[in-house]
């Protein structure tokens, strides 16, 4: 591990079976179970977990958000659709690119960008 850089993220999640099953259909992600109200993820660019719990991280409550790097943002939105995501700002440009942001189906926000 390296002497102060950030190493871990956690999240809550209002429905952890579905957030697992979200990340494995969108990125193929996989979890490893620390009893019935914890999961963990590792080897994603920085490693976290889910944890049960009725609230969540949305930008309008000030929290946190995680940005993932597409090569085809609109690919990657339709991705997030289909394996049950939930868009909250469409596609829109900013200086140096443009993003999207969504839902995962526990209540989190995060968002996506890309350069092209």
């Amino acid at each position: 591990m390296t002497h102060h850089k950030i190493n871990y993220v956690e999240f809550q999640s209002s429905d952890l079976s579905a957030t697992k099953d979200f990340f494995q259909r969108l990125l193929g992600w996989d979890f490893v179970d620390y009893g019935p109200d914890y999961t963990a993820f590792s080897d994603e660019g920085l490693d976290g977990g889910f944890y049960r719990g009725d609230k969540s991280s949305r930008c309008s409550d000030g929290g946190a958000l995680i940005v993932f790097y597409s090569r085809d943002l609109e690919s990657t939105q339709g991705q997030v659709e289909a394996a049950g995501g939930e868009i909250i700002k469409p596609i829109f440009s900013f200086p140096g690119g443009r993003r999207f942001h969504f839902s995962e189906p526990g209540g989190n926000e995060l968002a996506v960008w890309s350069d092209r």
